[in-house]
């Protein structure tokens, strides 16, 4: 019986900076990013500081990675709505933030790790502000694009309300949990799609 061979994945070594970045991203989003220090990063992670700082310049540098990493997840369930319905904005956005929704009642909900970063980073020059604040206007931009395709008399100002539904969900998902106000975020988003024909 001939072996199987196995992937090149598969056989590929965990290198440090992937322990290193999918840790920080673990503590980066439960605790935050100025709680979390390069020491327990590495504790976690079961490297080095030196390995760390090869990989990473700084920890700004390596939360501005994690905040990547964060936007890239972001827009693949955003798109992944999209691509469930061609054609139809209403129902691609619908799905977004029914499955936000969802999401936002878990008990290990902490919102959107690029909303926590823009708070936790007042500065406007921070490199994970940076990645937040870019993250942020691409979003909005979408928005607007896609309140145009639903018909919007005032498209900047549907985009401009469902942008701050969302943020609300980031946040009363942390706050009240289960059955909390995120659960009615679809129906809502719904009501303001309609009431902006």
């Amino acid at each position: 019986m001939a072996r199987k061979s196995s992937t090149k994945e598969s056989a590929r070594p965990v290198l440090a900076a992937d322990r290193i970045r999918k840790t920080a991203r673990e503590l980066f989003y439960r605790e935050g990013i100025r709680a979390v220090g390069v020491d327990e990063i590495v504790a976690k992670a079961g490297v080095t500081k030196p390995s760390l700082y090869r990989s990473f310049t700084s920890k700004d540098e390596l939360a501005a990675a994690y905040l990547r990493d964060y936007d890239g997840e972001f827009w693949a369930r955003f798109n992944h709505s999209a691509e469930k319905h061609p054609n139809d904005p209403k129902a691609q956005i619908l799905d977004y933030i029914r499955g936000l929704g969802e999401r936002a009642q878990r008990p290990d909900y902490r919102g959107c790790g690029l909303s926590n970063a823009a708070v936790e980073y007042p500065t406007a020059d921070h490199p994970a502000r940076l990645v937040a604040e870019n993250h942020k206007q691409r979003l909005r931009a979408r928005l607007t694009e896609m309140a145009k395709g639903m018909g919007a008399k005032r498209p900047p100002v549907l985009a401009d309300g469902l942008l701050l539904l969302i943020e609300g969900v980031f946040v009363t998902g942390q706050l009240f949990g289960d059955r909390g106000p995120a659960m009615h975020a679809a129906e809502i988003a719904e009501m303001m799609i309609e009431a902006s024909r």
